[in-house]
């Protein structure tokens, strides 16, 4: 008698992300038809079962179909599928200033721009509907997983379990005061309170968010650092993103602002470090020694003019990396294949390294990588039986990807969120056949002209 199944995937690739060895032992089907891997890691002609939201099995098609009864099959022909894409660092509602205040530095742009316009606007509406659309965005191009970091970040998980979207809420800390919250004290206390409304929500994990050494005291990074080892959690914060940021540290703490944070105790497996454009050597060999966390945004450093991090020396160091778009106001894409490519272009480039961030380590940054740096990798980031079901099918078939020698080469340099088709949270469909089936795309259209519109009044 076949087992039963809620969905059979036939794709013509799988890309597990982890590889054979790492894979649990009673997972089968760990090589192709011909005997042997495929030497990127791809599976050719096998299927992956989802029961109950849970990645049940990876095998050989044939297998499966003989061994499985499901309640429904989808047929891939011409698809890899892969995890979930994991955005390792965003400001979700900011979608809504895309294109805003563009081709100013990083300083210029908050200041005089966009910590205006949110003095002006920002609250539980404007957050809600920003994290929709930037939702909608994002699940359209793969992304099934986001950290996010903004204001009233209840309204945001609202918008996230309303998308069906995985998230990390970012429990945002400033010293200054917003329409969210008065002082460090009070966005501390609310983002408690949110973790404690919405901590049983599967699709929802959590994060301090304290949002730069240059916005932060010292006794407040202190009192973060406590509440997070008490509570086990993350700690995503800006470090290093501009030259500016480092001089002012130097002229008003006397240390470079990495430095600050280790001598503060924050530097460690929980820590995700966002940015971190200008580290030197020493900075590096820091961040490994405590096993930290990177998120690298390469293409909003371009646009803001911040510069280039050192992946290469990052990653020769063994320090975690992961991508994120950071905001649409600074991009202006939620498009973590488009980061993919230009990281990994990027490290070859500076470090004069053709083998720099090749497309397999590319790939697994902006999956496994990511989510082991949200603690979420025994949940989410590889194609491994007894994970979610956070699964993305992308469509090779299109004269511009053809021929296809390696699949996962074609995921970084060739493939974009354009060629997704099929997009699974947690089991359910998100996208099907590049349509959203949740979302209302008139509503979310009306929904940002109208933030637009009070934006320019």
């Amino acid at each position: 008698m076949k087992a039963p199944a809620d969905l059979l995937l036939l794709p013509q690739w799988v890309v597990p992300i982890e590889s054979a060895g790492a894979r649990d032992s009673a997972h089968t089907g760990s090589v192709g038809r011909s005997g042997s891997p495929h030497p990127c890691g791809a599976l050719a002609d096998h299927a992956v079962v989802v029961q109950d939201g849970m990645i049940l099995d990876v095998l050989p098609a044939d297998a499966a179909q003989g061994r499985y009864h499901a309640a429904q099959t989808v047929a891939l022909p011409s698809h890899a599928l892969i995890p979930g894409l994991v955005n390792l660092h965003g400001h979700a509602a900011m979608s809504l200033l895309r294109g805003f205040a563009d081709d100013l530095p990083l300083m210029t742009w908050l200041n005089e721009h966009i910590w205006p316009a949110e003095k002006r606007l920002v609250s539980d509406a404007f957050v809600r509907d920003g994290t929709l659309l930037a939702a909608a965005e994002m699940l359209a191009g793969g992304v099934t997983c986001c950290n996010d970091m903004y204001y009233f970040p209840q309204a945001a998980g609202e918008a996230f379990l309303q998308a069906g979207m995985r998230a990390t809420l970012g429990m945002i800390v400033l010293e200054f005061p917003s329409a969210y919250a008065s002082d460090a004290d009070d966005y501390l206390a609310k983002g408690l309170a949110l973790r404690d409304a919405l901590k049983d929500e599967p699709l929802l994990s959590f994060a301090f968010a304290p949002h730069a050494p240059y916005t932060i005291t010292d006794a407040t990074f202190g009192r973060i650092n406590t509440l997070a080892e008490q509570l086990g959690l993350p700690i995503h914060t800006h470090i290093h993103e501009t030259a500016d940021e480092i001089r002012d540290s130097l002229q008003q703490h006397g240390m470079r602002p990495l430095e600050r944070l280790a001598r503060l105790g924050l530097l460690g497996p929980n820590f995700i470090g966002v940015h971190a454009v200008h580290v030197n050597d020493a900075e590096i060999e820091l961040l490994a020694q405590h096993g930290c966390h990177l998120a690298h945004c390469p293409s909003s450093n371009l646009k803001l003019a911040s510069g280039i991090a050192p992946v290469a020396k990052l990653t020769a160091a063994g320090v975690n990396l992961g991508f994120g778009t950071d905001g649409a106001a600074s991009n202006n894409r939620l498009d973590l294949f488009g980061e993919m490519r230009l990281a990994a272009l990027l490290a070859k480039g500076t470090s004069g390294m053709a083998t720099a961030l090749p497309a397999a380590a590319a790939l697994k940054a902006a999956t496994l990588d990511a989510a082991r740096a949200l603690n979420l990798d025994s949940q989410i980031g590889s194609i491994v039986a007894g994970k979610r079901a956070d699964l993305v099918a992308v469509d090779l078939h299109a004269l511009s990807s053809q021929p296809v020698f390696d699949p996962v080469s074609h995921l970084v340099y060739v493939a974009g969120r354009e060629h997704v088709t099929h997009v699974w949270v947690d089991g359910i469909l998100k996208l099907h056949d590049r349509k959203l089936v949740d979302l209302d795309i008139d509503d979310l259209s009306a929904r940002a002209t109208y933030w637009r519109t009070k934006l320019t009044a």
